[in-house]
């Protein structure tokens, strides 16, 4: 299953206890104060992880904890530090405080780490407390207690190319022709729930990673059938192929459509209005297909391309385009 948003609690180590004692030997009459410092508490480590892909790992485990030092011992012993807890999460993960809601952390690399709770430090010893004046000294101090807080964990996909269109446009098949991912696919609507992610090779030299983004409705900046769930993912997309279906099953006109479409993503986002995008007709082995085109190409004024799935027609153009626009944009 794929999951993009988790909101857990993490909790820090208390730092160990320092250690009150003194030196006792045989001919030492007057040993002198050797209570060694407590360990730190482990910390809480979120880490971008390459081969992680969804945040499903973290769903049924609401508290993660890491564990408390050691405290201190006789003849300056120091505590152990406690083990750091580490969060494995994907690549796009923003790490948000629950009570104040700001973003505390984006991970937008493969191998980027946070501590997102800060283990307590250790106590003193009672050896620390000596001087010229406090020869025996009986004073030390307790570990403090390690970080707190709830946080959301929210998964935005990182794609060179996102597909973006109305549900049943072809995007999976798309995907699945192009890379080795095997989204699921029906002739329905609405068969995709959650981004797929591909690698697409174009040569030995050159591949870039697309996604599907599930099929988006009107009103779906207002949050409308799962909306904002689907229009997050795009907001990391480097470039946007736009797919158009030439014969909805709804009986709708493709134009208007693509304009829907068009309207949803700048009223949730301005910027994605700019965004750089490659349109193209899906199943042009389907009557009328190369009239949508043509229709397309006249309301937006640049070049539309008609490509099938399906046949594999239009499928270089279209890698071709896009290699063109990522290099132009990077």
């Amino acid at each position: 299953m794929f999951l993009d948003r988790v909101e857990i609690e993490v909790i820090a180590g208390k730092g160990g206890d320092g250690c009150m004692s003194f030196r006792r030997e045989r001919y030492v009459p007057n040993g002198g104060p050797d209570g060694g410092d407590g360990g730190n508490g482990g910390s809480v480590i979120v880490v971008a992880r390459r081969g992680v892909d969804s945040l499903m790992a973290l769903a049924h485990r609401k508290q993660w904890r890491a564990k408390a030092g050691m405290n201190g011992g006789g003849k300056n012993q120091r505590g152990r530090n406690g083990p750091d807890r580490v969060i494995e999460v994907p690549a796009g993960t923003m790490v948000r405080d629950v009570k104040e809601g700001f973003v505390i952390k984006d991970l937008t690399d493969e191998g980027q780490e946070f501590i997102v709770a800060q283990g307590g430090r250790g106590g003193k010893g009672n050896t620390n407390f000596k001087s010229s004046t406090n020869q025996a000294p009986r004073r030390w101090t307790s570990g403090q207690e390690g970080e707190n807080r709830r946080v959301i964990l929210e998964l935005k996909v990182i794609a060179d190319v996102g597909l973006v269109g109305l549900p049943n446009a072809g995007k999976s098949t798309l995907l699945s022709r192009l890379s080795r991912a095997r989204p699921q696919i029906a002739d329905y609507p609405f068969t995709t729930r959650y981004p797929n992610l591909g690698m697409v090779t174009v040569n030995v030299n050159r591949s870039f990673v697309m996604a599907d983004i599930p099929g988006l409705i009107d009103g779906a900046h207002k949050g409308v059938g799962l909306g904002h769930d689907f229009l997050k993912h795009i907001e990391r997309a480097g470039i946007l192929v736009h797919l158009v279906e030439p014969m909805p099953m709804d009986e709708s006109n493709p134009v208007e459509n693509y304009l829907s479409i068009r309207r949803e993503l700048t009223e949730y986002q301005h910027q994605l209005e700019n965004r750089p995008e490659i349109l193209a007709v899906t199943k042009s082995e389907l009557p009328g297909a190369k009239e949508i085109r043509d229709q397309l190409q006249e309301k937006t004024d640049s070049e539309v391309l008609l490509i099938s799935a399906v046949t594999g027609e239009g499928l270089p153009q279209l890698l071709q385009r896009v290699v063109s626009q990522l290099d132009e944009s990077s």
